[in-house]
């Protein structure tokens, strides 16, 4: 198989986590897997991007200008930034809901989103979540990012079988909170 994953958020949102499940359930499945992030200023909002390339064709970790086959978005801004990683026939799983950078906040924008969501429906294929509507039914916004894993997961594209996400789940997630993400992962699996 091979497969390359962008996955894309604000700091905070577990976007790294998201990224490290991936690359190991590839890794236990025997796929040859490279990953990178950059984080840069990820503890106060700012951007998170991790690249994971699963396949023998991958001969570095960061992926190639139009070559992802999916992008992972936490926040819908950041899928538009990122968005020229995807290739024409990729997918992108997007959270609609919107988290405000500090300038726009201090400048008072408007920002919630909309306008990028418009942007992506009309120039690629998406799965839009409303993680925040969504994460109220499971009790918690932290359960986003396993959330995203799931419906990622469910929609066929992310290549690597759920039994083996789950098993990386339970081994990457403190045991008071495993449960409850196991919860949420098959959630958004039933989702697609």
């Amino acid at each position: 198989m091979n497969k390359d994953i962008l996955i894309c958020g604000v700091g905070g949102q577990g976007t790294v986590l998201a990224s490290r499940i991936i690359a190991a359930a590839a890794m236990a499945e025997g796929n040859t897997v490279h990953s990178a992030e950059t984080i840069g200023m990820a503890q106060r909002g700012g951007p998170v991007t991790s690249h994971v390339r699963i396949g023998e064709q991958a001969y570095s970790p960061l992926i190639p200008l139009g070559k992802a086959d999916m992008i992972i978005g936490f926040e819908p801004s950041e899928v538009v930034r990122n968005i020229g990683y995807l290739k024409e026939d990729g997918l992108a799983v997007v959270n609609t809901t919107a988290i405000k950078p500090v300038t726009a906040s201090l400048a008072d924008t408007g920002y919630d989103g909309t306008e990028m969501k418009a942007f992506l429906e009309q120039h690629v294929n998406c799965i839009f979540v409303d993680g925040e509507a969504e994460c109220q039914k499971l009790g918690s916004m932290k359960f986003l990012n396993i959330l995203l894993l799931g419906i990622a997961s469910g929609s066929g594209c992310l290549g690597i079988q759920k039994e083996t996400l789950q098993s990386e789940i339970e081994k990457r997630v403190p045991a008071k909170f495993r449960e409850a993400n196991l919860q949420a992962f098959l959630w958004g699996d039933k989702q697609r």
